[in-house]
């Protein structure tokens, strides 16, 4: 047992002291040569400690130097990083700087001779304006001179819908009922969306390729983009009638080259986009006025006003009767918007005849 003396002694005198109270303990059971023997041993172990203890000082203080040179070499590192964002910020202005050079080097002869043709600003007074054969930058809106376009424009903007806004549930019921429509009434409503799923998008591909390129004033050519994206709402409203009922799609979509009365009306109406849908047709001669002011009597007069408005008849008569009510009420909200299509089709054909009355004879 430890005294208080030995407690505060050093551990490998304890070991030491521990060791001789054993080897001098029982003298009389132990051969001196072991004593001697245990003796040696002893003082090996306490060397190995000591070079254990060693070698473990020498590696602490590798480890020590080894951090301490990561931590000189990051230091040293740091004034590279922090003068990046100073290197960029010196791209950055030389850049800038290059821009500036560039701007106030750069040649506007080309620019002010576009802006200026035969002495006189280009800036359009509505005197200049025309509905065909205008020179006039088209790009330049306002002033007006045809208020009617900008309000026939406005106005359809005001009466937007969707096709998926109408309820089509009854419609659904009664075109699957055996006895809810006679096979006449069948024939009408799919001869009826058989013709208009095509001849909408027939008014929509003259108005792309052929009138909007030669219609010279900016507040008609507004009015024809409305126009334009209403024909794609009615060929969408037809398509989704076609397909809330049920119907087969490839026969009512084809009905216009398999149906000789429908496809008579059709091929009617595609022979006058011919002639303007052309590229190489331009406006400026008596012979190609006059073909485009008859293209536009023959879609906005005939196509329009007068075969549309056939369909229209007869499926809102079925709707009168309860029937269909739901295409009955598609073919409102479409035939509103063919009225504002025929009202400004007139309207231009008008124009035309009043600034150019030698077309109409």
């Amino acid at each position: 047992m430890l005294s208080w003396d030995d407690y505060n002694e050093d551990e490998t005198v304890v070991v030491e002291k521990e060791a001789t109270a054993e080897l001098t303990a029982e003298p009389s059971q132990t051969p001196n040569t072991d004593a001697e023997s245990s003796q040696n041993t002893v003082a090996e172990a306490l060397a190995n400690a000591a070079k254990t203890d060693a070698a473990a000082d020498t590696t602490v203080n590798q480890d020590i130097q080894q951090t301490q040179s990561q931590l000189n070499a990051s230091s040293s590192e740091e004034p590279a990083a922090s003068s990046a964002p100073q290197a960029a910020d010196a791209n950055a202005s030389s850049d800038f700087d290059d821009i500036i050079q560039r701007i106030d080097s750069m040649d506007t002869a080309e620019g002010e001779a576009e802006l200026i043709q035969n002495g006189k600003n280009l800036r359009v007074e509505v005197g200049d304006k025309a509905m065909i054969n205008c020179r006039a930058d088209l790009n330049q809106l306002v002033p007006f001179k045809y208020d009617w376009a900008w309000t026939k424009y406005l106005d359809g903007c005001a009466n937007h819908w969707m096709p998926q806004e109408v309820n089509m549930t009854a419609d659904v019921a009664l075109w699957k009922s055996s006895d809810g429509l006679t096979d006449a009434e069948r024939v009408i409503v799919k001869r009826n969306l058989g013709y208009f799923s095509t001849a909408d998008s027939l008014v929509a591909n003259n108005l792309v390729l052929g009138v909007y390129r030669l219609i010279t004033n900016p507040e008609c050519r507004q009015y024809l983009l409305r126009q334009s994206f209403e024909e794609a709402i009615h060929t969408h409203a037809y398509q989704y009638c076609i397909e809330s009922l049920g119907m087969d799609e490839q026969e009512v979509f084809n009905m216009y080259h398999e149906i000789p009365s429908i496809a008579k009306k059709a091929q009617w109406s595609i022979s006058h986009t011919h002639a303007i849908a052309d590229p190489e047709f331009q406006t400026g001669t008596i012979e190609n006025d006059k073909k485009f002011l008859e293209n536009l009597i023959g879609y906005y007069a005939v196509t329009e006003g007068i075969f549309f408005y056939c369909g229209f008849t007869q499926i809102l008569s079925m709707g009168r009767r309860n029937k269909m009510t739901g295409v009955a009420e598609q073919f409102q909200y479409i035939l509103r918007d063919e009225s504002t299509h025929l009202n400004f089709g007139i309207d231009v054909i008008n124009q035309i005849k009043l600034e150019n009355p030698h077309l109409w004879d």
